[in-house]
């Protein structure tokens, strides 16, 4: 809902330190604009009047382009952050004392009949109309002209007010005269057995000569509010008494209230109506919560973000950026040549470490960013979502220290060529891809018993293993080829008799 311009007055945001954020904002524009000015490089070549004419016409050029949209996209977000309110949460409570004093003007003037049916007679409508809109709150009225009295205290019968109400006429007042403040005191008298503030609702069509100094005193030192409803029109004929609108709307602002224009329907009234509530709930209620009516802006910024669905209007930041590198599959794992005497090569490709079974949820105390950025990543990212993002940098180190999972940790040791650690890690994982990984990983590191070994516990377990069977002949031909080397070497020394070989041991 928006605000009245009255409710401006206690406009506030409930978070306003999200508003630094504009500062970021700012900056980034500022970095952006010095980069596009450096790509700018035949600014120091050609001519500035040829190069306008050789330069294609981009966004930029034009008042609609993704750079305007993000701007205006960025000020509703923040404002949406901040929270801005200007009126608080109602409560039955306060709405149950808030007091109504209705001061009826009922003077000579208010028989004359340019608002049909008469002045007094419309006036009378319209109070019947706030009534309405208060059902069941208490209210009072006073009528003057030359003197003022109380019709009735305060009330929450509205039956009985219109009652009263409709008996109003001129005639019952024993003088004639226009004098509003007189009815000041009555209101002192109303009151006095009420504490929260209340508002005085003024139907008349003009003042006295002292009506605007007593009551600009009277309000000044009570926290009370005024609303004056114009009665009747600026141009009449001759011999009538014009509405005097700009006196009352004088006398309106001097007292920190409200003018209310008669209208056609009931909109007066409920404006009326809002500001009676308002009134008392920011002054009296202190202690309510603000609403939060920034809510309103989420609609627009939702059909400025659909814009980015245009081509050529993706905005690449790194926090949108960052959680799609999350959904980006994984290299695949492959073995490189093994350093062999031999030369033989382990070639097939271990299988993803995505098939690891569990998940852990302890984190590496190993850090490679600064203090302040690692708190702020760990906000958002968890340490092996984190290590996913450094194996997609090609930082494997960094990886493996952040990684928790015992699989992406010993294949970011493998993709780091430290195969002795990944085999480690590995053998840490019950499973057939656990298990593969483990021997290609010991093959790579030189260690072909163990790694024959490990591929035979597989192809017992499952003898169509993609890969392992042919992994393991080609484990097996090096470790054949070493041991003819060997051989061969021990014969040319004179030591057949104790030739040794690499024997397969688990």
């Amino acid at each position: 809902m928006l605000p009245e311009l009255a409710q401006l007055e206690h406009f506030h945001f409930l978070r306003p330190a999200w508003g630094l954020l504009a500062l970021v904002w700012l900056a980034m524009a500022w970095v952006r604009r010095k980069q596009r000015a450096r790509r700018d490089m035949f600014g120091g070549i050609i001519a500035p009047h040829l190069l306008e004419h050789l330069r294609l016409q981009r966004f930029d050029s034009r008042w609609f382009n993704p750079s305007v949209v993000s701007a205006l996209l960025v000020a509703l977000l923040l404002i949406l952050l901040m929270g801005p309110s200007w009126r608080q949460q109602p409560s039955p409570l306060s709405e149950d004392e808030a007091a109504l004093v209705i001061l009826l003007d009922v003077s000579s003037s208010m028989r004359q009949a340019d608002v049909q049916p008469s002045r007094l007679q419309r006036a009378k409508q319209k109070i019947s109309d706030l009534l309405a809109l208060r059902e069941d709150k208490k209210a009072a009225l006073v009528v003057y002209s030359g003197t003022a009295h109380t019709v009735l205290s305060l009330t929450p019968d509205r039956e009985i007010l219109n009652q009263y109400l409709a008996a109003v006429k001129p005639a019952i007042m024993p003088r004639s005269g226009k004098f509003p403040e007189y009815s000041l005191p009555l209101v002192d008298n109303i009151l006095k057995d009420s504490s929260a503030p209340a508002t005085l609702v003024l139907f008349s069509d003009g003042l006295g000569a002292a009506s605007h100094q007593r009551f600009v005193d009277w309000f000044a030192t009570r926290p009370h509010q005024l609303l004056v409803v114009g009665m009747g029109s600026e141009s009449v004929g001759e011999g009538g008494i014009a509405l005097e609108r700009d006196a009352l709307e004088d006398l309106a602002e001097e007292t920190g209230g409200t003018y209310i224009a008669l209208a056609v329907d009931d909109s007066d009234m409920r404006r009326a109506n809002r500001r009676i509530n308002s009134h008392y709930v920011i002054i009296e209620d202190s202690a309510l919560p603000w609403l939060d009516s920034g809510y309103w802006l989420v609609f627009p910024a939702m059909l400025l973000f659909l814009l980015w669905f245009r081509r050529g209007w993706t905005l690449t930041w790194m926090w949108i950026a960052l959680p799609l590198a999350l959904q980006l599959p994984a290299q695949p794992a492959y073995a490189d040549d093994a350093a062999s005497q031999g030369g033989g090569a382990v070639v097939q490709t271990l299988q993803s470490a995505e098939q690891a079974d569990g998940q852990t949820s302890v984190k590496t105390t190993e850090q490679s960013l600064s203090p302040l950025l690692q708190w702020f990543t760990d906000l958002w990212l968890t340490a092996d979502q984190q290590g996913r993002i450094l194996m997609q940098m090609g930082r494997y180190s960094e990886a493996a220290q952040h990684f928790t999972d015992p699989m992406w940790k010993g294949l970011a040791y493998y993709y780091d060529e430290q195969f002795m650690l990944a085999a480690e890690y590995f053998s840490r994982t019950d499973s057939d891809a656990a298990l593969f990984n483990e021997a290609n990983a010991r093959a790579q590191g030189r260690d072909y018993v163990r790694a024959v070994s490990r591929y035979d516990r597989l192809l017992a377990h499952d003898a169509d293993f993609p890969g392992a069977a042919s992994n393991r002949a080609r484990v097996q031909d090096i470790i054949d080829e070493i041991n003819r080397i060997s051989a061969s070497q021990q014969q040319e020394a004179g030591v057949g008799s104790d030739e040794k070989t690499l024997d397969s041991e688990d």
